[in-house]
Order: structure tokens, then C-alpha cells, then sequence
């Protein structure tokens, strides 16, 4: 019988120690599964922080992009509406009761550049002010009909070869790629 227990013993100890040989070893698959699963967890998390912050940065530009062009075309907006209401308010300067004193003043630069004109060009509606402004000036020019010609003159020579055009309408259109920076500006600020 001892030799039964001795038996028995000694298989219950080899017994338990394969089973301690074996729970080592699951624990040490344990702890390596679950430094696997950590260190793809980590990463995973990395490259989800990772494709986050890039699609944050794509949202922010875009939206940076978006708002540059909104406030361009408000800008442009804003500039077109500024030169359309200066060019109506020099539409109607003829109807102003100062006109013929803005017209001696262009007719008078037109002769600095043209001192031998004879003929004024303007539009029909404009030919009261026109004579008014000749007379304030005391000069005497023919003045003939041009309809293309209005909120100004066009100055003839004697030969009809040269002329020159001094008009309200057209001192904006010069000025216009001028003042198109400054009322960005001003519409900026």
C-alpha cells in the first residue's frame, strides 16, 4: 500500500507541478495577448487621433477657404454697389444747380491740353450748362451735339483730327483700378 500512495503521491505532485508548469504559462499567453491587444489598442487610437486631427485640419481650411472667398465676393459686392451709386450720382450732376461751374472746370483743363479747340462736344441735354460754363470762362467755342458724350465735354481741334474727351464718367473709369484696393480696405476694416 505504501507504494499505491507513494505512487499516487508522487503523480499528484507531477500533476501539479505540470499544471503550475501550465498556469505559468497561460498566465505568461495572458499577459503577452494582452500586451498585443494594448499595443494595437494604442496604436489604433493613435492613428484614429492621427486621422482626426488631419480631417480638423481639412475642416478648418476648408472652412478658412470658404470664408476668404465669401469675403472676397462681399468685397466685390461692396465695390461694385460703391462705383454703380457714384456713377448714378454723377448721372444726375447735370440736373445740379453748381454743373455749369464743374463743366468750366473741365472744359478749362481740356483746353490745357487742347488750346487750340474750337468746337465742344456734349450731350444735348447738357448744351445750357455748356454755354454757361463757356461763359463764365469768356470764351466762345461751338457747341454740337455728341450723346455719347455726357456728365462732361469732348474738345474739338479747329481740324476735327484731334480732340479730347474730359468727363465725370470717365474720370471714375480712370480711377477705378485706384480706388478698388482702397474701398477693399475699407470694407476689410
Amino acid at each position: 500500500m505504501a507504494l499505491d500512495k507513494l505512487l499516487e503521491h508522487e503523480a499528484h505532485s507531477e500533476i501539479e507541478r505540470i499544471g503550475a508548469v501550465a498556469q505559468g504559462q497561460a498566465e505568461q499567453l495572458i499577459a503577452q495577448a494582452r500586451e498585443r491587444a494594448q499595443t494595437m489598442i494604442d496604436s489604433r487610437r493613435r492613428a484614429l487621433d492621427s486621422d482626426y486631427a488631419a480631417g480638423l485640419t481639412r475642416a478648418r481650411s476648408a472652412a478658412d477657404l470658404d470664408g476668404n472667398a465669401q469675403r472676397l465676393e462681399a468685397t466685390n459686392s461692396l465695390q461694385v454697389q460703391a462705383f454703380e451709386r457714384a456713377e448714378q450720382h454723377l448721372r444726375s450732376a447735370p440736373q445740379a444747380p453748381e454743373y455749369p461751374q464743374v463743366l468750366a472746370r473741365l472744359i478749362a483743363q481740356g483746353l490745357e491740353s487742347l488750346p487750340g479747340a474750337t468746337v465742344v462736344e456734349a450731350a444735348p441735354a447738357e448744351h445750357d450748362a455748356v454755354r454757361q460754363a463757356l461763359g463764365q470762362l469768356g470764351r466762345t467755342m461751338e457747341v454740337r451735339a455728341n450723346p455719347r458724350v455726357t456728365t462732361g465735354v469732348r474738345l474739338v481741334s479747329p481740324d476735327g483730327k484731334t480732340s479730347i474727351q474730359n468727363t465725370l464718367l470717365g474720370r471714375l473709369e480712370r480711377v477705378r483700378g485706384d480706388l478698388a484696393p482702397q474701398i477693399s480696405r475699407l470694407v476689410a476694416e
